[in-house]
């Protein structure tokens, strides 16, 4: 059996209680940094082995883990913070092990973009999700081929590249298109900025981005 668990993106209290137990029985966790998941690990007291599994060794180390299910071992994939497979390691290993006929199981729990998009005030009732933009090359065209884009938008974004980003899409979906900006979800300094892109953009030119963001960006009007 692969698990997929979900871990908290910010609160240590929003981990659930089947996380926990799936954690303390499996024979092997994979995650993406040990030291961030051995310190979640440690403030649980779970003590399991741990190997490290991510977007720079997954296709090397994908063979050998779907052998070990194979064999009859449970393992736990989890990431540095929400569910593995959204915009971080999961796919490839999942893929593999359900090619392979092992039984794969996604535990429901935390991802950052849910409580950005349902926080923002914005329609959540459909919406798309297009992760991080290219960091240099291609950021342009993502937004050129969104343009038109109904829906609801759910971005993740470096707090070294938040300004550029709005300065971006002010420019591709109009200054006045809505907008939240959300950080540190579940943290301590948790903040939502509401308004349009001009309103948004002018704020984290005046206040240095600091965290983890969700940018939800409303979708073009009828």
């Amino acid at each position: 059996m692969l698990y997929i668990v979900p871990t908290p993106v910010g609160n240590l209290e929003d981990i659930t209680l089947r996380a926990l137990k799936v954690l303390r029985e499996a024979d092997l966790i994979l995650a993406e940094d040990t030291r961030t998941s051995g310190l979640l690990l440690k403030h649980f007291d779970i003590h399991r082995p741990m190997l490290s599994y991510h977007k720079f060794n997954e296709h090397q180390a994908v063979a050998r883990i779907v052998e070990r299910l194979l064999a009859g071992e449970t393992i736990a994939l989890v990431s540095d913070a929400g569910t593995p497979g959204i915009s971080d390691p999961g796919f490839l290993v999942a893929r593999e092990a359900a090619k392979a006929g092992v039984e794969v199981s996604c535990l429901p729990g935390a991802t950052a973009f849910v409580p950005a998009l349902v926080a923002s005030a914005l329609p959540c009732d459909r919406f798309c999700f297009e992760g991080f933009l290219p960091q240099k090359k291609g950021r342009q065209t993502r937004l050129q081929m969104l343009a038109e884009e109904k829906r609801t938008m759910v971005f993740y974004e470096s707090p070294h590249r938040v300004v550029k980003a709005l300065q971006q899409m002010a420019e591709v979906f109009g200054s006045d298109r809505p907008v939240a900006v959300c950080r540190e979800i579940s943290k301590l300094h948790e903040e939502v900025v509401r308004g349009s892109l001009a309103d948004a953009l002018a704020h984290f030119e005046e206040h240095e981005p600091r965290g983890e963001f969700a940018i939800v960006v409303g979708g073009k009007d009828d």
